[in-house]
Order: C-alpha cells, then structure tokens, then sequence
C-alpha cells in the first residue's frame, strides 16, 4: 500500500470514530420511549395530559424524576375562605398531596392563604420569592392583587401560573383552571332542565352572579347568558334583572335577592353563580314559605350544602369541579417550569383570554360536571368529595335513601 493510501485509510478511520461516538453520544443525551424524554438532566415525562389525572394520585409518582431536576420552592397563594370552603377544605389539602406524590419534601413547597387580604397574598408572595420559590401557584383574590404579584415575580425571575382564576392585565406564564364558560353553560342549562322538569311556566329568571372583580364570574355569566339569551330574545323566558354580588358575599346575596323579591314577586327562577349565593335565595324562600320545587335555584362548588339543597328539592342542580383534578394539573405544570422544561402539549390543552390585556394566555382546562340527585352517588359521593353519613345526616336520611346513597 501506498503511503498516500494509507493516510486515506487512517482518515476514513477517525472520521468513522467521531460520527460513532457522536451517534452514542446523542443517544445518550436524548431518546424518547414510551411517552418519556430522556436527556442528560434525566427523565421528562411527554405524555402528561389534562385528561391524565385521577383521584388517587398515581400520575404523580410518574413526575418524581421530573421534580428532582427542578431547583428553588414551589409558592402556592390562595386566596380567602369566605368566597368558598374549597380552599382550606380541598385546595390546600390536595396541593400538599400532589406535591408530596411527586416526590416534594416539605421544604420544596409552601402554601398560604391569605384570607381575603390583598396585602397579605402580596406580602406572602415576597416572602415565598425570598426564601428561593422560582415557580407560584396564585388563586389572586382579584386581579389588582394578582397582577403586582406577577409584575414582582416576573422582575425577580421566577414564573407564575395563575390557579382557579386569571389576573386582568397580569403577565403570568400559564393558567389552570376548569373551563369557566363551561362551567356557566352548565348552570344555564340546568336551569333550563329544571323549568321543564319542575313544570314551572312563564319563566321569570333573576341572575344572581358573582363578584365583579372575580374575572370567572364574568366568565360564569358569559356562559350562562350564553344558553338563557336566546330565550330571552325569542320571549320564552322574561329577563327580571341580573346583579353582581360584591366580593361573593352571601350576605349581601340575602339582602340583593330580599329587595329583588320584594320589586318583582313574578320572580320564579333565580341563576345563582354558586351555591353559598343559592343558599342565601333559598333562605329567602323558604321564610317567605316557598315550597319544594316551586322556584328553581342553580349553584356550582357541589358544597355539602348545596347538595342537601338538591336533595330537598330546593336546588337544581349544582356545578362539580373535581378539585383534585385541578390540583394535580397545577403542581405537574409547576414542576415543569421549576425544571427549566416545556410542559406537553397534551397538557396545555387550550388558551384562555385576557381581556384587560388582550392576550390569550396558554392554559390547562379541566371538564366540569353538572350534579343533580340523580348522579349525585356516582360523582361526589364516589369521589370522596362528600361523605355519605354526612350528608344523609338527620333529616336528609330520606331523601337519600331515595336517590340510592347509602351512608
């Protein structure tokens, strides 16, 4: 052989060695098998999707290689207790319970409440932040709030994801949320089934929404509108009002629906945004000796209250949002921001509108359910939502037994 063939020869050789070792080294860095990314910082999980998660958690598990490539707190801020039980009830629970399975010490995350205060979530927020939070969860108690929270996070580098309800005119990175026109979809509709199912004529419908600076109530509406309008328009219903209730004040319900009731005793359907705002209407009628079945009240949250208000005949219906659900989808979308990792499409599943800022905001939307007596055993009871001994408690033992829950 030549010596200019041999040189060829060793040429071939080390250009064949540096393709296979950069062939290995590829593969090590990168390979995707059976919905799951490995890359040189370990495991990312692909096939997360907003359908993906259950009531027992085990998704979770899936996300703990995930979470050990995250660095810095998770801040979860919620926002009161007096617009709903949920958030000391199942938020904060459920939270910890998401961030636990997923491999979460309690040193990795934080959650606060802060109890119907703008100053406190903002104050709570500073303190997650300087303790080493890079990603907050935030339920804003309104949008005001809400946005100096992400004007502060986004200057201190830390990403935010906007829980349960969207700041106006804020700058966080993601929403998560049950879809809230959905959700007022389903409360128009439920009181369109029970005007028939109740053989209530010449509906007259008060709307009862919730509070004006809670952007899913103008969300709820929107939905509900959506279905009541076009009977509004063709004359099949009469349209007697429609007032916002400051700050989901159930008090301030009782007092709004009393003066309504009193101006307009033609009044015999009321669309109530939730069920601490169909309570108070109930209240109202049942002391002005309203029977059972006689004037139809919706609601949403699926409240042991509300429930028991479906049972004696007094409610329609009310909206189930498995909170659990939305709990996990928060804290897995969290682990991919606190990994430096772009979350799945399967998981982002759609955009909701920023009004106030006129951008569409990527987001996480779950499917809310529509709970009346006849599927109540198969939703909130089954899901541990709402115990069976306490809700056929005392006087609701009968009413149970009717629709087959057994304590």
């Amino acid at each position: 052989m030549t010596m200019g063939k041999q040189r060829n020869v060793r040429r071939l050789g080390v250009v064949s060695l540096v393709l296979v070792v950069g062939m290995i080294a590829a593969a090590c860095s990168s390979s995707t098998t059976s919905g799951t990314t490995t890359t040189s910082g370990g495991n990312v999980p692909t096939n997360i999707k907003a359908t993906s998660f259950t009531s027992d958690f085990s998704v979770m598990t899936s996300l703990r290689s995930l979470a050990s490539q995250g660095h810095g707190m998770i801040g979860a801020l919620l926002p009161d207790t007096a617009s709903s039980a949920r958030y000391v009830s199942f938020d904060a629970p459920y939270l910890a319970q998401a961030f636990q399975k997923a491999g979460l010490t309690s040193s990795q995350y934080k959650i606060d409440n802060a109890q119907g205060s703008d100053s406190t979530e903002l104050t709570q927020a500073q303190a997650d932040i300087t303790a080493g939070a890079t990603v907050l969860l935030m339920d804003g108690l309104d949008s005001g709030v809400g946005s100096a929270i992400e004007s502060y996070a986004k200057s201190h580098g830390v990403k935010v994801i906007d829980y349960d309800r969207i700041s106006l005119g804020g700058s966080r990175d993601y929403y998560v949320s049950f879809d809230n026109v959905k959700v007022g979809q389903l409360i128009g509709q439920g009181a369109v089934d029970c005007i028939s199912s109740w053989n209530v004529t010449s509906p007259h419908v008060f709307e009862l929404d919730g509070s004006p600076t809670d952007n899913n109530a103008t969300l709820f509406a929107q939905g509900y509108n959506s279905v009541l309008s076009p009977k509004y328009t063709a004359g099949t219903y009469t349209k007697v009002g429609e007032q916002a209730v400051p700050n989901w004040d159930n008090q301030q319900a009782l007092t709004l629906f009393q003066q309504q009731y009193t101006a307009h005793k033609d009044i015999n359907v009321v669309v109530a945004a939730n069920d601490g705002l169909g309570n108070s209407v109930i209240s109202a009628l049942k002391t002005a000796n309203v029977p059972a079945k006689k004037i139809p009240v919706t609601g949403q949250d699926a409240t042991l209250q509300g429930m028991q208000n479906v049972l004696s005949g007094y409610q329609c219906g009310s909206v189930y949002k498995p909170i659990y659900l939305e709990a996990q989808a928060a804290v897995a979308l969290a682990l991919y921001l606190r990994a430096g990792k772009t979350p799945p499409s399967g998981l982002v599943n759609g955009t909701v509108k920023d009004t106030t800022g006129n951008v569409n905001v990527p987001s996480v939307l779950l499917t809310p359910v529509w709970v009346t007596a006849a599927n109540m055993n198969a939703t909130v009871i089954k899901d541990k939502f709402i115990p069976a001994s306490t809700l056929c408690a005392g006087t609701f033992a009968s009413d149970c037994t009717q629709v087959g829950i057994t304590p």
